[in-house]
């Protein structure tokens, strides 16, 4: 959970800072290690203004051992978001730990405070090479700057985090579950109207939702969970538009896929249509949204909520 690979899962700062002059200039400022920063903290009314320079011996910011709960973004010498914790809906956690290098994220997150707003310019060179053990990407110029943008929401004890999260989670699964119980009813009311306008027969529904159509009856076994099963697909949106087949698929050679039936290894509509046929049967399986891919879009080819079709032939179990 805190492993040192989370540091690359860095996000950004939600809109302009609202600020608001206290006596103290706008300007950035640079520790004695090498580190430009602004920082700004929330007054009385919530608007955010300039903290001014922090001090060397300042101990109101994280110490090490402790936990950053924060929003933050980074971008390139060309302004370009290369991540955004907000693009997630939720923030994440990093631990402070001994600076890897003069000037580093470490020593950046020690200067914030709960509520704290912050900019850092940090060498990427250094970044990379010593905070992330990995080469520089070709998208990032060498001897430029990545710069920051942290919003700290909670500094925490690693047991309080871990706590945090876990409630997170939690409460993240019962979001997922809720919109998921939504999304299928919408999904079945497509679903029932596809079959009638496609006018499909003897079309049969499993208690969680998944349609199918049996249009060829094999002679073999059942599939049951555990078996080892080979199937030939072609899949498709309801408008007929396909996206993935076996038959032409170059991975395979156009050989049939095979997976352990019922383990989790294929999406749950798959394990359960799949399971509703013998050996050389042929089917027609329609796999609402949250059986399938559900709320997370995969890229272009598979948009979010996406109620699938798969014609199948359930070629062989062992």
């Amino acid at each position: 959970m805190f492993s040192k690979t989370t540091k690359f899962l860095l996000p950004v700062l939600a809109g302009a800072l609202l600020l608001q002059s206290c006596g103290k200039k706008d300007e950035f400022h640079t520790t004695a290690n090498g580190l430009t920063y602004k920082i700004y903290k929330q007054n009385e009314d919530g608007k955010y203004e300039p903290k001014g320079e922090v001090a060397a011996n300042d101990t109101t910011g994280a110490r090490i051992g402790q936990v950053v709960t924060m929003h933050m973004s980074y971008r390139n010498a060309n302004d370009s978001v290369l991540f955004n914790s907000r693009d997630q809906k939720q923030p994440i956690m990093i631990p402070v730990m001994e600076p890897t290098f003069k000037g580093s994220l470490e020593e950046a997150l020690t200067m914030m405070a709960p509520g704290d707003s912050g900019i850092f310019k940090i060498n990427a060179d250094s970044l990379f090479t010593k905070t992330f053990g990995q080469p520089l990407p070709p998208f990032i110029k060498s001897g430029t700057d990545l710069t920051f943008f942290i919003k700290a929401e909670k500094v925490q004890s690693k047991e309080a985090a871990i706590a945090d999260q876990q409630k997170m989670m939690e409460e993240q699964m019962k979001g997922a579950q809720e919109r998921a119980e939504k999304q299928i009813k919408v999904d079945d009311a497509k679903i029932q109207e596809y079959i009638k306008a496609n006018n499909l027969q003897n079309v049969q529904k499993t208690e969680s939702g998944v349609y199918y159509v049996v249009t060829q009856q094999g002679k073999g076994a059942q599939a049951k969970a555990g078996d080892m099963v080979s199937v030939h697909y072609k899949g498709t949106f309801l408008d007929g538009k396909e996206f993935d087949s076996s038959y032409n698929n170059p991975m395979s050679g156009g050989q049939p896929f095979q997976f352990p039936l019922g383990q989790g290894q294929v999406i749950r509509g798959w394990d359960e249509g799949i399971a509703q046929l013998k050996e050389g049967s042929k089917a027609i399986l329609l796999i609402p949204s949250p059986l399938a891919y559900g709320e997370q879009a995969r890229g272009e080819q598979m948009p979010a909520n996406s109620i699938l079709r798969f014609d199948v032939e359930l070629v062989d179990i062992k």
